[in-house]
Formats: C-alpha cells, structure tokens, sequence
C-alpha cells in the first residue's frame, strides 16, 4: 500500500507566489528560461535552471551550475521570499485549464515504495538526465521538481480534499502567464493530515508515475548517495520525495506528435506508395486531420494532410503493441524512415497536444521539418495496465496537461 507523508514545505510569501511560480525544469530551454526570469529576482528558475545567472558559454552540467542554485536558494530565504512551514502539512493543489480542472494533493512519497514497484514506472530514464538531478539535489539540498503521482481515484478521498477546499481559503492562488489557474490549500489540523494518511494505506495499493520518471529516479539514487556518504546519520527526509497526487478520474493525457526532417531519400510519390502496406491513406487537403480514435493517424507533408488508418493484422494487439506511438515507430519511423531509435536520431523530434496540430504545419512549413505526425493520445487505462505488467512505453508517448509549477512547495532534505 502506499506510503505517504506530509511534510514542512518550504514556500514563498503569498504575495510573490505568482512571480515565484515556474514551469518545470525540463519543458523549456535555457534560453527561453532566461527570457521568462527577465526582470523577475523572484523566479524559482534562478534554483531550477541556475544557468541563467552565469554566462550563456557555461555547461549546464557545469559543478558551478548547482553551486550557483544553492547560492540563489539560500539567498531567496536569507530574504525572507521563503519560508519553511512550522509543522509537517499536507497541501491542496488546484489547476484549471480551459474550464477543464484537476485537483491533486501534495505530499512527499516513500523512496521505497518506488524501489519496490508500489510506485509503478512505464518509461525508461536516461542516466545523464538522472546524473543532472541528482546534482542538483545533493548540492541544493532540496527537492525542487515534482513528481506527478496518479492513482485509482477512492470516494473517501476525494470527500476529504473537497470538503478541506469548502471550508478554507486557499493560500495562493492566481492566474499563470499561460492562462492557468493555480490555487493551494494548507492541510494543518492534524485529525484531516491522520485521515488522508490512512485512507491511503488502506485504499491505494499503487500509485503511478505519470510525469517525472527522472525526479524520481534522481530523489531514489540522491537518498542512497547520502545515506552510503553519512553513515553514522539518518536521513529520513532524504527517503521521501516531493509529489503531487492526482485520482485517475481528472487527468487527461494529451497526444505527442512527431515531426520528421526528411522522407530518408524517398520522394513524396513512393513514401505514399510505401504507406499504403500497413495503412489505408486519405488525402484529405488543407483541412486539419486531428485523429479521433485509436490506430487513426493525421500526416502533413507538402502543404497537404493525409488521414492514416492502420490496417488490421499489420500490428501486434498486447499492450505495447497496440500502442498509436508503436504502431507509428515500427510501420512507419522505422520501416520506411530510418529511425532505429527515437532517443537518439536527430532527424525525429516531439511535440506537445497542447502546443496544437498548427505546430505541426508551421515547423514544416518553415522548412525546418518535412513530414509530421498528429497521434490519438493514450488512455490513463492503457498507461496503468502497461505499468501493472512491469512493462516500457515507447519515448514520448504521454503528455500530461497543465503542469505542476516549481517554486511553490520545495522539499528540504539537507
């Protein structure tokens, strides 16, 4: 059963949450972090992305790089920006987008459990994205990035956090550049914080990973480090870590798109003659093909869209395999396209289902791509039953909308 924990968040005054407030680490450039900071001495991404304070020819993985996030922590909270929470609490965390809402609770969750399989993983990490985190939180002291957590939804919870929102007024609460909502309740009477900390022990037998397998890879590998580095010490913050966890029954996985930079010598005539093996091809025009169902696939190439229907017995039917992400790799990237191993070729790259299938049309329109991808997102079913048979989904199969902000609630374990 799972095993969670409230904790002494460190956060920052209220009236400085929203300048705080930052998207995570890992969905935007260090250029483009530097941009968002200008002007802002309050923005978390001087912690998460502390590149942006040295000079731009510095590596990110760069030892002054972490030293330079610990400096600007402990300057945020030598100012009084931030502030550590005078008892363990659990916290509320509301986001609402286009009138869509999730609402999840953050707590700090049991490194064992992950190790055991009770946190469930269905990605694999990259050991230089793990070696960087691991970094940052060893030389920060703190969890800065969180993880997102996603369960069986259980009525009993459910009831708690929405009664806990009825009758108390959020401590931060405010409208993001992107037009996201952000609202955070401080769970603090110790009868609620008992409750939700039973009723997960007796009613979620696993949580999920949906976003952050590196987090929470970094928090599991930082804890062993510390504990082989001090010995004669406990650490027992150093074996929890920050997530945020959020019932199946208000999330939504988006699509994740794909985007080719050339047909792998072939011209647009016998790329199509190609496709025609495994999928019944459509051109469709100008007109926008955003898939609706499973094994149905929008293509742009030349100016035009293409609806791509796999055809029957040209993919395998177990979990994996009967993935859209799978069936586009094996029958198409791979098959016609060359590309072995998306995590590597230069030529493939990703786009977001937020970022919208105009993306699509303008990276290839611009010239820089020649050929995209629009892919039916995957069900929060299908990722827990890959997750439940031990298994791996293909890179950049889900992607999870809104994300959670940095900055808000920090864990400290140093």
């Amino acid at each position: 059963m799972a095993v969670i924990k409230p904790f002494n968040a460190l956060r920052p005054r209220a009236e400085l949450a929203s300048k705080v407030a930052s998207r995570p680490y890992d969905v935007l450039s260090s250029r483009e972090a530097r941009e968002e900071a200008r002007d802002n001495p309050y923005s978390f991404y001087h912690v998460s992305k502390s590149e942006i304070d040295l000079p731009e020819n510095v590596d990110v993985h760069d030892k002054k790089v972490y030293e330079k996030a610990k400096e600007n922590l402990d300057s945020l909270i030598r100012q009084q920006i931030f502030y550590l929470e005078n008892k363990p609490c659990y916290y509320i965390y509301k986001l609402v987008m286009h009138d869509v809402s999730q609402t999840g609770l953050v707590c700090v969750s049991s490194v064992t459990d992950y190790e055991n399989g009770v946190i469930k993983k269905h990605e694999l990490t990259r050991p230089e994205k793990e070696k960087d985190r691991i970094n940052h939180i060893l030389t920060t002291g703190a969890q800065t990035g969180n993880v997102f957590l996603a369960y069986h939804s259980v009525n009993e919870i459910d009831s708690l956090i929405n009664q806990w929102q009825a009758s108390h007024a959020p401590v931060y609460e405010f409208m993001s550049m992107d037009h996201i909502q952000h609202s955070i309740w401080v769970i603090n009477e110790d009868k609620m914080i008992a409750q939700i900390t039973d009723l997960f022990s007796e009613k979620v037998p696993f949580t999920y990973i949906a976003d952050g397998h590196h987090r929470a890879a970094s928090a599991a590998k930082a804890a062993k480090e510390l504990k082989d580095r001090e010995k004669e010490k406990d650490n027992d913050a150093a074996e929890f870590f920050l997530t945020t966890l959020f019932p199946d029954n208000q999330l939504r996985i988006l699509d994740y798109n794909r985007v080719v930079m050339d047909l792998n010598g072939k011209d647009k005539a016998a790329f199509l003659s190609d496709l025609g093996y495994d999928f019944t091809v459509t051109p469709i025009g100008k007109t926008i093909v955003k898939p609706a169902e499973m094994h149905e696939f929008g293509m742009y190439l030349d100016g035009e869209w293409y609806r791509l229907v796999a055809k029957a017995g040209t993919y395998k039917t177990d979990p994996i395999g009967i993935l859209d992400v799978t069936i586009l790799q094996n029958n198409v990237l791979d098959k016609w396209l060359g590309i072995k191993d998306p995590r590597t070729d230069k030529r493939i790259d990703f786009v977001g289902g937020i970022r919208g299938p105009e993306e699509l049309v303008k990276r290839v329109d611009s010239g820089e791509m020649k050929v995209a991808f629009a892919l039916y997102p995957v069900s929060m079913q299908q990722l827990f039953d890959i997750a439940d048979q031990g298994q791996v989904m293909p890179p950049k199969s889900t992607w999870f909308e809104p994300k959670l902000r940095d900055g808000l609630l920090t864990h400290l374990i140093l």
